[in-house]
């Protein structure tokens, strides 16, 4: 693909792995194409798939309040996407095959947003990031040299609401 929206068409009429038979819909990303802020989860939630949003539920509050009250800015201002494109089976932890047959999509999504800053939520999305099993709490909040951009591991706001 050449562009973000030929990235998206793709990734909607993926066939890859089996996510391709159970998914509801893929999610490609959403938000500014431009943005200097991108955001990665790990895995589409079942809120997210059966609204077929992003920020959804109480998470999706708390991530929206980072965005607008901590960074200043609004969810429209940044790229959000999810590493693995389709909702696991069962809410299962996805297989390295699925991410396998995601991961070009989403470092593909990396370089045509170009964004000065990648977010990754939870230690799964940053660990497929950097294609390592890294002590999550040894990085997290820090601000990594990774790439051409700077990369910032936090928890995702799904363990913040089980651990306030």
């Amino acid at each position: 693909p050449n562009n973000l929206d030929e990235l998206a068409q793709r990734i909607s009429t993926c066939h890859l792995c089996d996510l391709s038979k159970s998914r509801t819909q893929s999610m490609s990303g959403f938000g500014n194409p431009n943005a200097d802020i991108m955001i990665i989860d790990y895995t589409i939630s079942l809120n997210e798939d059966n609204t077929n949003s992003y920020y959804t539920g109480r998470s999706g509050e708390i991530l929206t309040n980072m965005i607008e009250n901590v960074l200043g800015l609004k969810t429209e201002d940044v790229y959000f996407t999810h590493a693995i494109k389709c909702k696991p089976l069962n809410s299962n932890t996805p297989s390295n095959s699925e991410w396998d047959s995601c991961k070009d999509y989403l470092f593909s999504q990396i370089e045509f947003v170009k964004p000065k800053v990648v977010v990754t939520l939870g230690k799964d999305a940053y660990a497929k990031i950097i294609n390592e099993d890294e002590d999550f709490q040894s990085v997290r909040g820090h601000i990594i040299d990774f790439k051409d951009y700077k990369l910032i591991p936090i928890y995702h706001p799904n363990f913040l609401l089980r651990n306030p």
